[in-house]
């Protein structure tokens, strides 16, 4: 746990700059991080100081000083001012991580600022995720329609065919349910969907990628200024009207982001440990409960592996070394699930499985989309085992590839062979609208309007095989 030292009771201590750093993001890393926190957790234990992409920081890698870390925001705070480092003009101009952690959001904010814009974030996020409430409805229909209109996509070929589960399900579903909560004008599936796919994706074209979607969500944001409706960003408006359109824009980013990767490695990954023979996940789905499911796959493959740094404010003790005041400290989920002090005691035969997981954070500052994003991953996992039988890799299981990053993990592709199910599912019909807000546009609910940029990349996939 993090104890708090007296001013001035650190300064013998060795400085995070002037250690030995053994590189994080390695090839051994890439294909399988478990080897690395094992090596880093023998060689320092739970906390470990690493070299990430060339800056110093501290890998908080046990479970019992994870927790401490996340639950106490007083104590380890966000907020990138908060950075040492930073302030001193230290950082790699050329950091490749500095843009995303540049975007002050509400995942990446620190101090007072950030109390309200949470506060906002949770109003905002309770229509979507009552459900009984008429939006959370809607949106649930619209997610089994969405789903349903993938799966009939890719499997038009015939009852049995080959399919890249990842890039033409778990990928596009989600930026999909994401294209509905921010409400784009005239289409539920928009072009700024394929920018945030080439964004997550960090290839040549992110940087254009990035700027075109930002200009994009601006846009956005200025419409629902004028024209607010039954969405996110104008909800998220009437809770903190104090917002600009630069920093609504910078909001909207962070819930197309993180909600739409978050929700298609957790479907992926959910896939992956059922068809490959974890038993409790696997007997989970068979009695029907998705979201036990789901609660199993995280503690071994949470999507989320890394969080963003935190700041001590004073010199604090953790694990074996003291972390100076400033020091970045990045609290890693998928080391503190591995970790033998918390791993040994779960019992992974019982029926229900422990809650005490760290995928969705911990304290104060855990994800405030957590309910809607589980929600969805489970839609989009019971429409793929209900529509599709005989689900089976078309790779071996330690061949697949692995898209890592220092914050997610997930896969690039899920190669698999199916067989549909039963008769061909009939169409979904679109959900029903919702009684329009005072001057809101019309949702377009038209049959006949052209498809996406998404869609028809989906489209050509399924002609190119």
């Amino acid at each position: 746990m993090g104890v708090e030292l007296d001013s001035g009771s650190a300064a013998g201590h060795e400085s995070l700059e002037s250690m030995s750093l053994e590189p994080l993001m390695t090839r051994d890393y890439e294909r399988d991080p478990a080897i690395v926190y094992e090596r880093l957790r023998q060689a320092h234990g739970p906390v470990a100081p690493v070299d990430l992409l060339g800056v110093p920081v501290w890998l908080v890698l046990g479970y019992e000083e994870a927790y401490e870390v996340l639950r106490d925001d007083h104590a380890w705070p966000k907020g990138l001012e908060n950075w040492r480092a930073r302030r001193e003009g230290r950082l790699p101009a050329d950091w490749p991580l500095a843009p995303s952690l540049d975007v002050n959001h509400v995942l990446i904010q620190g101090g007072e600022g950030y109390r309200e814009l949470k506060v906002a974030w949770d109003t905002a996020l309770r229509p979507f995720q009552d459900p009984r409430h008429p939006v959370a409805k809607r949106l649930k229909a619209q997610i089994t329609r969405d789903a349903d209109e993938l799966i009939s996509l890719f499997t038009q070929g015939g009852r049995t065919g080959w399919a890249d589960l990842s890039a033409q399900f778990s990928r596009p579903l989600p930026l999909m349910v994401a294209s509905h909560l921010l409400g784009f004008p005239g289409s539920q599936h928009d072009d700024a969907l394929m920018d945030m796919w080439r964004v997550l994706d960090a290839g040549p074209d992110a940087g254009p990628a990035l700027e075109r979607l930002l200009a994009t969500l601006s846009e956005l944001g200025a419409w629902k200024m004028k024209e607010p409706g039954d969405d996110f960003p104008s909800y998220l408006l009437a809770s903190h009207p104090g917002l600009s359109v630069e920093e609504l824009s910078r909001e909207l980013m962070m819930l197309l982001g993180m909600t739409s990767d978050h929700v298609g490695i957790l479907i992926s990954n959910t896939v992956v440990e059922v068809i490959t023979g974890n038993l409790p996940a696997s007997a989970s789905l068979s009695a029907g409960l998705i979201r036990e499911t789901m609660n199993r796959v995280v503690m071994q493959k949470p999507p989320l592996i890394n969080f963003v740094p935190r700041f001590p404010l004073k010199d604090m003790r953790l694990g074996n070394y003291t972390v100076a005041a400033g020091d970045p400290v990045w609290v890693s989920v998928g080391a503190a699930h591995a970790d033998p002090a918390f791993a040994g005691k779960v019992c992974p035969e019982s029926t229900i499985s422990t809650r005490a997981h760290l995928s969705w954070g911990a304290g104060p500052r855990q994800c405030p989309a957590r309910e809607l994003a589980g929600g969805a991953a489970a839609i989009g996992v019971s429409r793929l085992f209900e529509r599709l039988s005989g689900l089976e890799l078309s790779l071996p299981v330690d061949q697949l590839p692995w898209r890592s990053s220092p914050f997610m993990r997930g896969l690039r592709s899920l190669p698999v062979r199916y067989t549909v199910s039963g008769t061909p599912a009939q169409p979904v019909p679109p959900p029903p609208p919702l009684p329009a807000a005072a001057g809101a546009a019309p949702a377009d609910e038209s049959a006949g309007r052209p498809r996406s940029s998404l869609w028809r990349y989906l489209a050509g996939l399924v002609r190119g095989r």
